[in-house]
C-alpha cells in the first residue's frame, strides 16, 4: 500500500525554553510526527533569510521532510518564548510579525494540495491576512480539511473561528477551547453535547476533543461517540503532545482504522510525547506499545 499524503500549513518556529531552543510550531509538529508514523507529510510555511531559518530547514531535512514548500522572505524566522508551570504545561509569548505571517500562494503549493489526501491547518498562522488568504485559496482543492484550532491569545476571535469551522471537515479542539467556543455560539452543555452542537452547526464530518490527562473523544459522521480515558504517564512537558495525538489519529484514520482504534493509538502517542522533552521526540512502535501498557 502506498503512503497517504498530508500537507500541513502554518507556522514553523523556534520554541525558546528555559533549557534552550527547540524547533516547533503546531503544524510542523504534526508533519514531523505524521512522517515518522508512516505518512508522507509536507509542510507549507515560510522562514526568514537568517540563521534561525537555516536551522528550521536543516531540522526538517533531518526528519525526512521536503523543504520545497518552505518559502523565504524578508521577515525574521518565527520565535516563541515558552515558560512551563509546575505540571509541565506551557505558556507562550508569540512574536510578530515573522516570516510565517507572510506565506504566499505559489504554484508549488497548489500542486502539492491537489495530490494530498488531507490538509491540516490551525488558526494561529491566520493572524495575518496574507497567510489567511493563501490558506483559504489552498483549501478549495483539498480532499479533506482538518482544522486544529490551537487558540493562542490574543490571536483568535469568534469571527475567525467561525470562518475556519465553516471550511473544515474534521476539527480537533481541546476541552477548554471547546467550552469557550461553544459559549460564543450559545451552547452551554456538557462536553459531548457541546461537541455535538459544533458538529451539527458547522456540518462537520467529525470532531475530536482532547481532555489532557483524561484522554479524548471523537464524534463521527454518524454521530457515534468514541471515548478513551487516556494513558497515565509521568509528564516531562506537554509541548507537542496534542500535535502528536492529532498526527497519530490522522495516520490511522487515513489507513482505514476504526475511530476507536485510531483514538486509542493517538492517546498512546500523545502520552508518550508528554514523557519526553520538547515537541518532536523520536517515536518507535515499541514506545507506543509501552505507553499502551
Amino acid at each position: 500500500m502506498s503512503k497517504k499524503n498530508i500537507v500541513c500549513f502554518g507556522e514553523v518556529l523556534w520554541d525558546l525554553l528555559p533549557s534552550g531552543k527547540i524547533a516547533g510550531g503546531a503544524p510542523m509538529n504534526v508533519a514531523v510526527h505524521a512522517s515518522q508514523l508512516g505518512l508522507n507529510a509536507i509542510m507549507i510555511s515560510a522562514v526568514g533569510n537568517d540563521e534561525l531559518g537555516e536551522g528550521i530547514t536543516s531540522f526538517l531535512l533531518s526528519r525526512g521532510l521536503s523543504i520545497e514548500n518552505i518559502q523565504k522572505n524578508e521577515y525574521q524566522t518565527g520565535i516563541v518564548e515558552v515558560t512551563l508551570d509546575a505540571k509541565g504545561s506551557p505558556s507562550y509569548s508569540i512574536i510578530e510579525p515573522v516570516a510565517w505571517d507572510f506565506i504566499r500562494l505559489t504554484d508549488a503549493a497548489k500542486s502539492t494540495i491537489q495530490v494530498a489526501d488531507a490538509l491540516v491547518f490551525g488558526s494561529l498562522a491566520l493572524r495575518n491576512e496574507i497567510s489567511k488568504l493563501t490558506l483559504l485559496q489552498l483549501q478549495i482543492d483539498s480532499k479533506l480539511k482538518i482544522l486544529d484550532l490551537n487558540l493562542r491569545k490574543p490571536f483568535y476571535s469568534p469571527k475567525l473561528t467561525d470562518e475556519l469551522l465553516r471550511v473544515a471537515d474534521i476539527v480537533k479542539v481541546n476541552d477548554e477551547e471547546l467550552e469557550m467556543i461553544c459559549t460564543w455560539f450559545g451552547s452551554f452543555g456538557n462536553q459531548i453535547d457541546n461537541a455535538s452542537f459544533l458538529k451539527a452547526r458547522f456540518k462537520l464530518k467529525g470532531i475530536l476533543v482532547t481532555r489532557g490527562a483524561n484522554g479524548a473523544f471523537f464524534i463521527d459522521e454518524n454521530n457515534e461517540v468514541f471515548e478513551h480515558q487516556g494513558f497515565k504517564v509521568i509528564v516531562n512537558d506537554t509541548i507537542g503532545s496534542g500535535d502528536s495525538f492529532l498526527a497519530a489519529f490522522i495516520t490511522k484514520w487515513l489507513s482505514g482504522e476504526t475511530p476507536g482504534e485510531a483514538l486509542k493509538y493517538a492517546c498512546a502517542v500523545g502520552a508518550f510525547v508528554a514523557t519526553q522533552k520538547g515537541a518532536t521526540p523520536a517515536i518507535s512502535e515499541e514506545d507506543i506499545m509501552k505507553a499502551m501498557k
